[in-house]
């Protein structure tokens, strides 16, 4: 079943959301939030954004490139975390989007850092890089959830990651991913605005 999908990427990403748009058999709704929406009103902002921007779908990919970090310094992370926070929110007349987070080449190495043994269960966990250094607060805190464990099962995340080439050899199967995620019980603890 093809899901309607929400693209959300950096301006120097766009490369990657067009090959998304033209070579994969990707049902998407093809809108980027260009103006801000004026308003001191969260949930007012929320339900624009998903009227407006994110209507009809159901999971929003993610494009992790270079850019799409917390903690860059001068690079404007607002319409990022806009479309981010809408696709988690849970309102009046609609309900979140599953989140997709797509690994760019470039940051490979930045994301993925092999294995490591841990002290505290004694078992080996791979090291997985999400965090304010990689991608915005609301994909960080929604892939790793606190849990109080020291790793995180594919249960204990609500946002789904997966690297750019595996994403373009399947790409509905980690679109069913994220979207079986909405009803999930994982869902319950997501936070929009971490």
């Amino acid at each position: 079943m093809a899901h309607k999908c929400f693209i959300s990427f950096k301006t120097e990403d766009i490369a990657y959301k067009r090959y998304i748009h033209d070579y994969l058999d990707v049902d998407m709704i093809d809108k980027s939030l260009h103006e801000p929406i004026e308003s001191d009103n969260e949930d007012y902002i929320m339900r624009k954004i998903r009227e407006d921007y994110l209507s009809d779908s159901t999971v929003t990919i993610f494009l992790i490139g270079e850019k799409s970090a917390e903690n860059l310094f001068y690079e404007n992370q607002n319409f990022l975390k806009r479309e981010l926070q809408a696709s988690l929110y849970n309102g009046i007349g609609n309900t979140k989007n599953g989140i997709l987070g797509v690994v760019l080449p470039s940051m490979y190495d930045s994301v993925y850092g092999g294995r490591t043994f841990c002290t505290k269960c004694g078992n080996n966990h791979n090291i997985v890089n999400i965090n304010l250094d990689t991608v915005i607060s609301e994909f960080s805190y929604n892939y790793y959830i606190p849990n109080y464990k020291c790793a995180w099962t594919e249960d204990d995340r609500y946002c789904v990651l997966v690297k750019w080439d595996d994403f373009c050899s399947n790409p509905e199967f980690y679109i069913g991913k994220a979207f079986d995620k909405r009803s999930h019980p994982i869902s319950n603890y997501t936070k929009v605005r971490p």
